[in-house]
């Protein structure tokens, strides 16, 4: 069945349009909703338990592997021995780059910007994502839009803009253009909130604060060089250890941690030294600093990269060769030194694209179909909770399937702890998408 992504599609057992509705307005409590004769994947356990799930408002209020009388005017859902299973996460999205092409970007009104990205929320949720971390840009206004029901779209872990040193990833000012610490002019990328410009351990300081100031759940450096930034060296380090080491100090003093955009070995263990949480990317290190991160229990956050999932120029795409296929290895070496991994996507300029789904499917190549469900699941639910006071979503547990938690699940058409890769046809397999108790599409048959 193909369905128009344009659209949500919500009811029981049949379709109608709910983007129009979705104003600003009262909310008015939306009935409970129970999936009945279902074999459920927890989140946790690789094995699938016959089961039946009550969503109550925004929360799981039972499992049971007996029969549950629904509540008055409940919706009731026959789930027929499909699979029920938590709503997927992505631990590095890119909201504003992903929703974006650079001339929707560079247009004289930033509102073309935020109208893609409300668009990109809603296919997102579509694609079965509940939640996000995102790792860089304006997200604060559309996360409290979806928060408050304006809007559909996935929960947003916010980070504001990435932090980044003159010439480092997070710099896309021109060659020629004087850097904002010389009272220059700061980019289109500065002036979108996608990026700020910070040199010295004052600036450090005061950028961190910034994003805490705006909503950051946790804050994100640029300490190493990048694909899709034009001038600093992929095996380049950023920041030096004093400006890396208040980064990490000010996020601390909020109670939650940085994330380091970093490729490479020597950048990666200038991170760890500084007190660096979690690590993205990470493709060109070697085993041994692999096995540190294990050793110190720095997460890594990385991404199943191959030749084409990403549309840059053929500079970057060269810049980048090294990194396609190298996810493999690299979780390998996870696996064998005890590292926790998380999984994300980290695509630009790419709106309403598949490759998200189909990079989730591509960990299946190392861990089992249940690891890594797990990892896109509960697993990526601990790092995120790692923001500690300042986790938006702490008043009940993500990305797991029991009493007490966000109603946040998917019911799939097969069973992808069997068949991984039934969840790249996300149109046709994910036959109901519920999050926070509310139905955002439902093509179960009645």
């Amino acid at each position: 069945m193909q369905i128009d992504r344009r659209t949500l599609l919500i009811g029981a057992g049949t379709m109608a349009v709910a983007a129009t509705s979705a104003v600003a307005a009262p909310r008015e409590r939306k009935p409970a909703v129970l999936v009945k004769n279902v074999r459920l994947f927890d989140g946790v356990s690789p094995k699938l338990v016959d089961s039946h799930l009550l969503a109550e408002g925004p929360l799981i209020t039972r499992v049971s592997t007996s029969p549950i009388d629904p509540p008055s005017g409940c919706i009731v859902i026959d789930g027929r021995g499909q699979t029920l299973m938590p709503g997927l996460t992505d631990a590095h999205w890119h909201l504003a780059l992903a929703a974006n092409r650079p001339a929707d970007l560079d247009a004289a009104d930033d509102g073309l910007m935020f109208a893609d990205m409300v668009a990109e929320a809603q296919r997102q949720l579509l694609r079965g994502f509940t939640t996000v971390r995102d790792c860089a840009g304006p997200t604060f206004g559309i996360k409290r839009a979806i928060d408050e029901g304006r809007i559909a779209g996935p929960r947003i872990y916010p980070s504001g803009a990435i932090l980044s040193q003159t010439s480092g990833h997070g710099d896309h000012a021109a060659a020629y253009a004087l850097s904002p610490t010389f009272a220059g002019t700061p980019s289109r990328f500065q002036q979108l909130g996608l990026e700020l410009v910070v040199d010295g351990v004052p600036a450090v300081l005061a950028g961190a604060r910034q994003q805490l100031r705006r909503g950051a759940s946790q804050i994100k450096i640029a300490a190493g060089g990048g694909i899709v930034s034009d001038f600093d060296p992929i095996d380049s380090a950023q920041f030096t250890m004093e400006e890396l080491s208040a980064a990490v100090e000010a996020a601390q003093a909020w109670g939650t941690y940085v994330m380091a955009h970093a490729y490479s070995s020597n950048s990666i263990r200038r991170c760890i030294e500084a007190g660096v949480a979690c690590i993205e990317h990470g493709h060109l290190m070697d085993e041994a600093t692999m096995a540190l991160l294990g050793q110190k229990g720095v997460w890594l956050s990385t991404q199943a990269f191959s030749a084409g999932d990403q549309p840059v120029s053929p500079e970057m795409h060269a810049k980048g060769a090294p990194v396609n296929g190298a996810y493999e290895h690299l979780l390998r070496w996870a696996q064998k030194h005890g590292v926790r991994v998380a999984f994300g996507t980290d695509l630009v300029f790419q709106p309403d694209s598949p490759v998200e789904n189909r990079m989730l499917t591509k960990f299946a190549t190392v861990y089992s179909n249940a690891e890594t469900l797990r990892i896109a699941t509960s697993g990526n639910a601990a790092l995120f909770a790692m923001s500690g006071a300042r986790n938006p979503y702490r008043a009940a547990p993500l990305g797991v399937l029991k009493p007490g938690a966000w109603a946040d699940f998917l019911l799939v058409k097969g069973n992808p702890l069997e068949a991984i890769d039934i969840l790249a046809n996300y149109e046709d397999n994910l036959l109901l998408i519920c999050k926070n108790g509310e139905i955002h599409k439902n093509i179960v048959t009645a």
